[in-house]
């Protein structure tokens, strides 16, 4: 009987990378198609601070009972397009580009579906690392989820304040009342506080923050009126 031949090191190499890709393609759509149907229990970001011995609030609500407002207040704020897109507004990305080019305030482009898919699977921060991790996610989710699962799952992960997870713990932190009776400038003041969680508060704004909310205040009857809400209608 012949001696078996031995594999060669790249070979090796490649099969062990092989499998760890399978195992990362298996493992991440079936941790999607749980979160499908489960809240997530914790994130990295909840890890982070629990580390830093801050803490973490959060008080998971329902989409269904969640005043409509606040999902209209997110839209607004964050992703006019959120009923549209496929997770991926290029449009915004290639203004934010543009716009981040120019100097001044740096904005993004990123979708409520990106943003839920870095706040629920993965970390804070940049790196083309962790972005490609976040489109592949978005892509997840969008495959996945319908809509309505994306936006409530956004609306009880998010940071609304430092340690406080959740619409309706924001809700609870500023104004003493769950999410379910927001009214249309409170939802638009947790939704000012998103992009800067652990520098905004919600309880008399200053400055931009103030400004902010009340844009958004302005644009909810528009979201309504425009249908810009449809896919998260019952």
């Amino acid at each position: 009987m012949a001696p078996r031949k031995s594999r060669s090191f790249p070979y090796r190499i490649g099969w062990w990378i092989g499998r760890g890709l399978i195992f990362f393609v298996v493992g991440s759509v079936l941790w999607v198609l749980i979160y499908r149907f489960v809240p997530p229990p914790v994130t990295f970001t909840m890890l982070g601070d629990l580390a830093g011995g801050r803490g973490i609030t959060k008080d998971w609500m329902s989409l269904s009972e969640m005043d409509p407002d606040m999902a209209r207040a997110a839209i607004s704020g964050e992703d006019g397009n959120f009923c549209k897109h496929n997770g991926f507004d290029y449009k915004a990305i290639r203004e934010a580009f543009e716009r981040n080019a120019t100097g001044g305030r740096i904005r993004g482009g990123s979708t409520i579906s990106q943003q839920t898919a870095k706040n629920a699977f993965l970390w804070q921060g940049g790196g083309y690392f962790r972005k490609g991790l976040e489109a592949w996610f978005t892509v997840l989710i969008e495959a996945m989820w319908p809509k309505r699962r994306i936006m409530e799952v956004y609306l009880n992960v998010a940071e609304t304040g430092i340690g406080t997870y959740g619409a309706n713990a924001g809700a609870y932190r500023y104004f003493n009342h769950d999410a379910a009776n927001l009214s249309t400038s409170e939802a638009a003041r947790i939704a000012a506080v998103l992009p800067l969680p652990k520098k905004r508060g919600a309880v008399a704004p200053q400055g931009f923050t103030r400004r902010y909310g009340n844009n958004i205040s302005r644009r909810i009857g528009a979201v309504r009126r425009d249908g810009l809400d449809a896919c998260l209608r019952s």
